[in-house]
């Protein structure tokens, strides 16, 4: 006999808070159609509008991991992974991912793609060509287990209760909910089997928590909520009031991402290796650095391509398997680079057709910005803003506009800490 929603709605909504019981409730009728879209709504405008406490959070994060298929390993190492919000630039899980398993670690990564102005890491990868983000299980654990790490997409069996309530907090104006926020992120992570999570939080304007107060809220919710369902979690809060690597748009970020695993420097590595060290003291191991400079990282990251069905010579051979965008063009300026409008860089990209604005659209993988001025650079004749790689001329124009309107030039105060704060568990 299905049992009715509506009381424990009523008390979310009254303040009374979230038990086991009713958070499986909500979580199996999510799953099995049996809670209905307007309790599914009702229900995350009660967490908005009335919040959960820790115990809640806890609660309803295990119930949504539980909802569906909750992976175990056997494994002669830890398991572990990375998550971020999600920023302009950031493709640390491309260099993280095999960095950990060139330690000793097992990471089962599963990632999404962009929506918005951020971009996703699947979207990065499919931009290989012949690289599958769709694996069965039995494929997915052999990648994982003989070459350390794997990115794929999302099973429908992998926290279903999350896929269907994600889409109804788009429709319901619950999307802010921090409760919400932070089950739906953990619920898929903690379904992979992990034994220890770092999270990266972006803050600044480029992320979807520009304030301060916001992305620390976010953080401690995070890994209080992580640590209170069994995973060993930490989080960082980093700076995204500039783009992380130096180029936006899925070939582009790919090429930087390869270009660290083969000895780049920039803050990219630097953080890479911040959050590969926090997650790798937590599975008792270290050596990120040696992994990357001693070539290790990118041996791994080259198997795990091939594994996935990318070319052999991807890490060798990028610019063979990338096809260039027709139209290259430099963005012109003139003076120092004080402060950057990073989400509008993002929207940039998605106008040239480097990202979606809906959930089906389809991505040019070859368009994007290169070569990007950082915070406290000079902009002259000879060192444009950056380049614009485009499809056409007219989309070119106007995402040079675009990137222009983005840059303040003049005096401004020095570029903050890449990272910002450490959030540990209490």
């Amino acid at each position: 006999m299905t049992q009715d929603p509506r009381p424990v709605i009523a008390a979310v909504r009254d303040g009374r808070g979230l038990d086991r019981a009713g958070a499986v409730l909500i979580a199996k009728g999510l799953a099995d159609g049996s809670v209905s879209d307007a309790q599914a709504g009702a229900f995350a405008m009660a967490v908005l509008m009335g919040g959960l406490d820790e115990g809640g959070r806890v609660a309803l994060t295990r119930a949504m991991r539980d909802s569906g298929r909750v992976m175990r390993w056997d494994l002669p190492g830890p398991v572990l992974d990375k998550h971020s919000t999600g920023g302009i630039g950031d493709t640390v899980s491309l260099v993280l991912a095999p960095v950990l398993a060139a330690c000793g670690a097992y990471v089962p990564m599963i990632s999404g793609r962009g929506l918005g102005h951020t971009g996703g890491t699947l979207d990065k990868l499919e931009a290989i060509p012949g690289f599958r983000c769709a694996l069965p299980d039995a494929e997915f654990r052999r990648v994982v287990a003989d070459v350390g790490c794997a990115i794929v997409a999302a099973g429908p069996d992998l926290a279903p209760a999350d896929a269907r309530l994600y889409a109804i907090r788009d429709e319901s104006a619950t999307v802010g909910s921090v409760d919400l926020i932070t089950a739906s992120i953990l619920s898929k992570k903690l379904a992979a089997g992990l034994d220890g999570l770092v999270l990266d939080v972006k803050q600044g304007s480029g992320a979807f928590l520009s304030r301060a107060d916001d992305a620390q809220a976010l953080a401690r919710a995070l890994v209080d909520t992580a640590n209170g369902a069994g995973c060993r979690t930490l989080a960082y809060v980093t700076d995204m009031d500039q783009p992380l690597a130096r180029a936006a748009g899925n070939a582009l970020e790919l090429h930087e991402a390869i270009a660290v695993l083969r000895g780049a420097k920039g803050a990219l590595r630097d953080l890479t290796l911040a959050l590969s060290d926090a997650v790798l003291a937590l599975g008792g191991l270290a050596g990120a650095a040696q992994a990357l400079d001693s070539g290790a990282a990118a041996e791994a990251f080259a198997r795990m391509i091939v594994a996935q069905g990318g070319p052999l010579d991807m890490l060798e051979n990028p610019d063979r398997h990338l096809s260039p965008a027709p139209v290259i063009r430099p963005i012109p300026a003139r003076g120092r680079v004080a402060a950057i409008d990073t989400a509008a860089l993002g929207h940039a990209v998605v106008a040239l057709g480097g990202g979606r604005l809906h959930a089906g659209d389809r991505i040019d993988p070859r368009v994007g910005l290169a070569h990007l001025a950082r915070i406290g650079d000079e902009a002259g004749p000879d060192r444009p803003l950056g380049f614009v790689h485009a499809t056409s001329e007219g989309q070119a124009d106007a995402a040079i506009a675009t990137v222009q309107a983005a840059y303040l030039m003049g005096e401004g105060p020095a570029p903050g800490p890449l990272i910002k704060t450490e959030v540990l568990p209490r």
